[in-house]
């Protein structure tokens, strides 16, 4: 089978596509955030926040009639360490540490993510 102009042209297109959508991830990469915090939501609604920093080492207890879960706080790292959910894709996930990242446990319903406040305002803020 020979390959037409339109289908090379078609393929090009798409090999773009496709690295400029690799590259979302890294656009937010390098930016630098004043104050990091942790929170943990149950059922939709704000369990607990905490700052995130390198001195905090804390694990803290997450039940509901859903389950337990033990969301860990070390090192300016974010992880599920151990959750009583059927299949525990939760601690699967490993540890978070930029914000806009999360971790999730569906079966109880549990949001940990990592937020923080911008250094400087971007072209967005406006």
């Amino acid at each position: 089978m020979k390959l037409k102009p339109l289908d090379i042209i078609i393929i090009i297109i798409l090999i773009i596509i496709a690295l400029g959508s690799s590259a979302i991830p890294f656009i937010n990469s390098n930016k630098n955030y004043n104050n990091k915090y942790v929170e943990i939501e149950l059922k939709g609604k704000l369990y607990k926040r905490l700052p995130l920093d390198n001195n905090i080492n804390e694990k803290i207890v997450v039940e509901s009639d859903l389950g337990k879960n033990i969301v860990e706080i070390s090192n300016g790292k974010v992880r599920i360490i151990d959750s009583d959910c059927p299949d525990k894709i939760c601690i699967q996930d490993g540890a978070i540490s930029t914000p806009g990242s999360m971790l999730v446990c569906l079966p109880h319903k549990l949001v940990v993510q990592i937020k923080g406040e911008n250094e400087e305002a971007d072209e967005l803020s406006f």
